[in-house]
């Protein structure tokens, strides 16, 4: 079997005298869709934080592409193919669609012609074409959305992390942003996803890890997950939430 392109080794988080990871493992595989679900404190953007350096582990080791990339700085990682989004998005609100794409572009192109074409062809993709000269501040929530998502293919990643991407969607903006995160990883790049909208990731993932106060309480296959009596206890709270989500079809 192939070594994963990024595996986590009992990481663990300690914030004083709080522990928001506990010693947490897990693994993702190029091509594959992970998901990272749980109650709200459960760890997962802390995480995701660790990852992608941001904040630095006080226990475990980070591995990528089969480097220990433990407490490496955010700007060397995404050199390295490693992207992130954030649950609200941070664009440079002065600044045009595609500028604030091509600044990522500019990692692996080095020049603006080429960076700017790379930014327009991003743009197409995530469904901002036609908006390429709008400032950030006047889009609205789905083109954020959409923008954040960019800004990070922007970099040409191997692995991204996605924070909440599907939030404040509604079920039509949802689809299509479905079908984004699908043809991402139809292109070989690793998808590490935080999302709390069960029905979507059930049909989306292709491995759930599930973390309650830290701790992985399950891992495994979206059916299997959603049928695991302490994740029903822990996180879904009704065993008919379970046969719902049975199938796990996306909207």
């Amino acid at each position: 079997m192939a070594e994963p392109l990024l595996r986590i080794e009992q990481v663990c988080k300690r914030f004083g005298g709080l522990l928001a990871v506990d010693h947490a493992s897990l693994a993702v595989e190029t091509g594959r869709i992970t998901a990272l679900i749980g109650p709200n404190g459960a760890g997962k953007t802390t995480l995701f934080a660790m990852i992608a350096g941001f904040s630095r582990p006080s226990e475990g080791r980070i591995f990528y592409a089969g480097a220990d990339i433990t407490g490496s700085a955010p700007h060397l990682l995404a050199r390295r193919g490693i992207a992130r989004t954030f649950q609200i998005a941070q664009p440079f609100a002065g600044l045009s669609v595609e500028d604030n794409i091509a600044i990522g572009s500019y990692l692996s192109h080095r020049s603006r012609t080429d960076a700017r074409a790379a930014a327009g062809r991003i743009a197409r993709e995530v469904g901002l074409g036609d908006q390429l000269k709008r400032r950030a501040a006047d889009l609205t929530l789905s083109a954020l959305k959409r923008l954040e998502l960019a800004r990070a293919l922007a970099i040409e990643p191997r692995l991204i992390l996605l924070d909440e991407v599907l939030a404040g969607l509604n079920p039509t903006e949802i689809e299509r942003m479905i079908g984004v995160i699908r043809m991402i990883r139809e292109r070989g790049v690793a998808i590490l996803i935080i999302e709390h909208l069960m029905q979507a990731i059930m049909g989306l993932s292709d491995n759930i890890v599930v973390l309650s106060s830290g701790q992985k309480i399950a891992e495994g296959a979206p059916i299997a997950v959603a049928h695991d009596p302490a994740v029903i206890e822990a996180y879904l709270g009704d065993p008919a939430l379970a046969e719902k989500l049975h199938g796990g079809a996306a909207p």
